[in-house]
């Protein structure tokens, strides 16, 4: 434990009680926290010599004590030194999980953990209270970053939340008392440097949000637990599933008195491709909870929504019904894709057990069997919770594969519990859960690996209806900040797309802001265990070389190698699944030409089919060239991607 030093000193000052401090140092020695205990916990965050993070101040208000303002009976250190292996690997198929741990154990029966990665530092309380419950009132954690330090603002309603917004470059200034951040919330200090402020093992609690005082400091918020809520009236829109809070407790938890609190997570990065593998959220997380997970199969998913099931030259009406469901399954045989899914519409709105007249969903799902497809079936989260006993055995009788719960829209405590819940019963009945509408992750993904993937992004939907938010600038910057988090479904796969000036937001016939290669450089670029094929089957069979290049990328990943990049510009990146390679790279709105150096690859000549923006792509968004050639490990390529563009790869 060379670089363990953790070093205790009581430093007295005339007239006070005596102060404690103490040190913490990163494995490699490059990172350091000092931690005081005077009139409160802080500490404070050096990196390679220099003060990243100059204070944090925190506690915890239990029943009107605040943790962290009595004495320290005494502290112990250790050292965790572990390989992770994932059930789903979003990223990687081994995480090394290597840290120095400090712990202050406090008089009255509660501690205070720090963990020192080399890319990270995390803090949490534990207490071992006697009390079945407690009422958190607050905890506190105010951040003090240094002058000049900007930020990547989502700016969020207090307290219903759709976690859809786009990323804003502030300075970090912008955040007043009046404003909400969201997590995660990706920092850049002067020197361009990166710190990323998230959480982890969040259950039974609520989500974390910033606001500010318009001087630097940020201050911890969360929303309050809710008493009541209101439900809009049958037949307002949504009156299935929008859930607003309208009387709350003074208290944002009411909870067990002997527990472990959310990890607070601060992550590092000199360089911005660093943040693109970085795993600290699932270290973090608690380890797997389901015994057997063999029947736990990430893939792709044919999807109806986005394209509104637009399916064309075929003798019947295309809808939402058992014909136009059987041709996504003959579709998704044919191409080897796992499942389908079946969004809003296909049961009677209140009642997760009355299909619609026009599926026969015995018929269906018979037909599926048959094709060896699995079916994924959307719910409205409120109708599901009120249902849950129900239903998902009757899912599970049924032969269904998983669930996708939609409208969460806030993450106050008992939503959050929500999230456990619904893992813990799908996973019983071997049911994979796809959260849309939903926070950032957390951890779940971890501790229950059947929820493969989230949404809480402004993903490819909004072009449905917006010129303005799913951008080729959000598209560039998403990995850096919101996929730091964990997977999310962004659903791509656009087979019309459009440069800004040609770009029509239409709903039932939708298009991608950006390249086709771009769309087709999202399936290796973007974390989604579960990952949707947006667009119809129609137009993907028209254009065979990309849906046979779509079909071909895994949705798990034995490697993840970040080549470069620059948060809101561009990114390029390697993954390894077997002995295959893929290659993505993606731009912004500007033109961009990008070295890529194959040292990645092992020694030897391989195959490579790959995906370039065509010479008029820059005018016609559709235009694209594919290759094949040979490359060895010592090869350099200049690649150049159009305004929006992207570039892609699959080498073997």
């Amino acid at each position: 434990m060379k670089h363990l030093s953790i070093l205790a000193c009581l430093i007295f000052i005339f007239g006070k009680s005596p102060a404690q401090s103490y040190e913490l140092h990163s494995p490699d020695g490059q990172t350091r926290i000092e931690v005081k205990h005077e009139h409160g916990v802080h500490f404070t965050v050096w990196r390679h010599g220099n003060v990243w993070i100059p204070d944090v101040q925190i506690g915890l208000v239990i029943d009107h004590d605040t943790l962290g303002n009595d004495r320290i009976q005494r502290i112990s250190t250790d050292h965790i030194q572990q390989m992770i292996t994932p059930v789903v690997a979003i990223k990687n198929k081994e995480i090394p999980d290597t840290c120095n741990v400090l712990t202050l154990i406090f008089r009255k029966a509660y501690r205070i953990v720090f963990r020192v990665y080399n890319d990270a530092v995390a803090y949490r309380f534990e207490t071992a209270w006697k009390q079945d419950s407690v009422n958190i009132q607050h905890e506190i954690c105010t951040v003090h970053m240094p002058s000049g330090t900007q930020a990547y603002f989502q700016w969020a309603p207090r307290w219903m939340n759709n976690y859809e917004h786009v990323y804003q470059r502030l300075p970090l200034d912008s955040l007043t008392a009046e404003k909400t951040a969201q997590l995660p919330l990706l920092m850049k200090l002067s020197d361009g440097k990166n710190v990323l402020f998230t959480e982890s093992d969040l259950y039974d609690y609520p989500g974390m949000y910033f606001t500010g005082d318009g001087k630097g400091l940020m201050t911890a918020i969360y929303p309050p637990a809710v008493k009541s809520v209101r439900l809009l009236q049958r037949p307002q829109p949504g009156w299935d599933r929008e859930v607003y809070p309208q009387e709350e407790y003074p208290y944002i938890a009411r909870t067990s008195g002997t527990r472990t609190f959310p990890w607070r997570v601060l992550a590092f990065a000199d360089t911005d491709p660093q943040l693109l593998n970085n795993e600290i959220v699932y270290k973090l997380a608690q380890p797997n909870k389901i015994e057997n997970t063999s029947w736990i199969q990430p893939g792709q998913v044919a999807w109806d929504w986005w394209n509104d099931w637009d399916i064309t030259g075929v003798n019947f009406r295309a809808g939402i019904n058992t014909n136009t469901y059987k041709y996504y399954i003959d579709f998704a045989a044919r191409h080897h894709i796992p499942y389908i899914i079946m969004d809003d519409g296909w049961y009677e709105l209140g009642d997760l057990t009355k299909v619609v007249p026009d599926i026969d969903m015995p018929e269906l799902l018979d037909y599926a069997k048959q094709k060896d497809v699995g079916v994924i079936l959307w719910c409205s989260w409120h109708t599901l919770d009120q249902q849950m006993d129900t239903v998902l055995p009757l899912f599970a009788s049924w032969g269904i594969k998983g669930i996708k719960v939609d409208f969460m829209d806030r993450d106050d405590q008992a939503v959050v519990n929500f999230y456990w819940r619904c893992a813990a019963a799908a996973a019983r009945y071997h049911l994979l859960v796809d959260f849309h509408g939903a926070h950032k992750p957390a951890g779940l993904q971890r501790t229950y690996p059947n929820v493969v993937n989230f949404e809480g992004v402004p993903g490819l939907e909004q072009d449905k209806w917006s010129s303005t938010i799913a951008t080729s600038t959000m598209a560039v910057t998403l990995p850096f900040i919101r996929m730091f988090a964990g997977p999310m479904d962004y659903t791509p796969g656009a087979m019309r797309n459009a440069q800004p000036r040609d770009f029509a937001p239409i709903f039932r016939h939708p298009m991608s802001l950006g390249t086709r290669c771009q769309q087709l450089a999202m399936y290796v670029l973007y974390d989604a265990p579960l990952q949707m094929l947006s667009d119809n089957p129609v137009a993907y069979e028209k254009e065979a070389p990309c849906l046979d290049f779509i079909t071909a990328v895994p949705t798990t990943w034995d490697q993840t190698i970040p080549i470069a990049g620059e948060v809101g510009k561009y990114l390029l990146v390697a993954r390894k699944k077997g002995n295959t390679y893929f290659v993505g790279a993606m731009t912004n709105e500007q033109a961009r030409d990008l070295t890529l150096s194959f040292s990645f690859l092992p020694p030897g000549t391989h195959h490579i089919v790959y995906f370039a923006d065509g010479m008029n792509a820059d005018r016609n968004g559709n235009d694209y060239v594919r290759k094949e050639a040979t490359v060895q490990a010592g090869d350099v390529w200049h690649i150049h991607l159009a305004p929006g563009g992207g570039w892609v790869a699959r080498i073997e």
